[in-house]
C-alpha cells in the first residue's frame, strides 16, 4: 500500500469516528488559514515598515518582526499560537503543491521551476512558523519588533560566519547572495508577467483589484529582497560575514539614502498589498487538492 493510500484510509477511519469532514476539505480549509496567516505577516510588517518611513518607530521590520510586535500586544500568546498554527498550515499546503502537483503545473521545465518555487517558499515559511513557536518559548521577556530584528541579524551573521568556514567559502557566500537577488527578481518578473486572475474565483468585477494588488505586492517583494541580496553578495566579495544583514535592516540602510524615506514608504505600501492579496486567495484562490492523495 502506498503512503497516499495509507493516509487516505486513516483520514477516513478518522473521519468515520469523528465525523469529521472529507479529507479534500480539511485540505482547502487548512490552506485558506494558511494564505490569510501570511496575509496577516506582509500585512503587519508593511504596515510597520511604512511607520519607519515617516519616523512613527525607529527602524523597519520584517516578517519575524512582524511577529515580534504580536508577541507585545494583549493575549500575545494566544495570538503567536494562531499565527505558528496557520503558517505551518500554508508550509503543508505548499508541501502539496510541490510535491504533489495540486496545482497542476505538470512535470515539464516550466512546471518543475514553479514547483521548486513552491517548495522553497514552504521551507521559507517553516523557518517563519518555527520562529514564531521560538517567540513561545521567550515569552515575558523582552520580545518586541526591533528586538527580533536584533536577534535576526546576528542569526544570518552567524550562518554567514559557518559558510566562510567552508572550502570555498566566499563563493558559496557570494552564490546565496545570488539567490536572494534571483528571488527578488522573479518577484518582481511575476508582477509584470502572471495572470493572477487565473488562479481567483472572484467576482468579476473585483478581480481587476485583485491583479492590481498582486501586481503591487509582488514587485514590492521583489524589491525589498534586493538589498539584502547585494549585501550578502557584497559580503562574499569582502570575506566578511557582518556585512550580512536581513531585509528589513537592509531596507533601513536604503532609507539612509536620498530620496530613501519615499522609497522604504513605497515599498512599506507594496507589503501591505502583498498582504491584502494573500486574503483575497484565503477566500477566492482556487484550491485544487491532489487527486490521487484525496481518493
Amino acid at each position: 500500500m502506498t503512503a497516499a493510500k495509507t493516509l487516505r484510509h486513516a483520514a477516513a477511519d478518522l473521519g468515520r469516528a469523528v465525523r469529521l469532514p472529507p479529507l479534500a476539505t480539511l485540505v482547502e480549509w487548512a490552506a485558506r488559514v494558511g494564505y490569510g496567516a501570511r496575509g496577516f505577516v506582509y500585512l503587519s510588517a508593511g504596515a510597520l515598515t511604512l511607520l519607519a518611513a515617516t519616523d512613527r518607530i525607529g527602524e523597519a521590520v520584517g516578517t519575524s518582526g512582524a511577529a515580534g510586535w504580536l508577541a507585545a500586544q494583549p493575549f500575545g500568546k494566544v495570538w503567536l499560537v494562531l499565527l505558528g498554527l496557520g503558517l505551518w498550515a500554508f508550509v503543508g499546503w505548499r508541501v502539496l503543491q510541490a510535491v504533489f502537483d495540486a496545482d497542476h503545473e505538470g512535470t515539464d521545465l516550466k512546471g518543475w521551476a514553479t514547483r521548486a518555487g513552491q517548495a522553497a517558499s514552504g521551507l521559507f515559511y517553516g523557518v517563519l512558523a518555527s520562529g514564531v513557536f521560538e517567540y513561545l518559548d521567550e515569552f515575558g521577556e523582552a520580545t518586541s519588533a526591533s528586538s527580533a530584528q536584533a536577534e535576526s541579524v546576528a542569526e544570518n551573521q552567524e550562518k554567514a560566519a559557518v559558510l566562510l568556514g567552508l572550502p570555498f567559502g566566499e563563493a558559496l557566500l557570494i552564490g546565496a547572495g545570488l539567490v536572494v537577488l534571483g528571488v527578488g527578481i522573479g518577484n518582481i518578473v511575476r508582477a509584470f508577467r502572471d495572470d493572477f486572475d487565473d488562479a481567483l474565483a472572484c467576482p468579476k468585477a473585483f478581480c481587476g483589484t485583485a491583479t492590481a494588488l498582486a501586481r503591487a505586492g509582488y514587485g514590492a517583494r521583489g524589491f525589498a529582497y534586493l538589498p539584502l541580496g547585494v549585501f550578502v553578495v557584497l559580503a562574499g566579495l569582502h570575506a566578511r560575514s557582518g556585512e550580512v544583514t536581513t531585509t528589513a535592516a537592509a531596507l533601513d540602510a536604503l532609507e539612509a539614502q536620498p530620496g530613501g524615506s519615499w522609497i522604504l514608504g513605497l515599498t512599506a505600501a507594496g507589503l501591505m498589498a502583498f498582504g491584502a492579496f494573500a486574503f483575497v486567495e484565503a477566500r477566492w484562490r482556487r484550491i485544487r487538492p491532489p487527486r490521487d492523495l484525496m481518493g
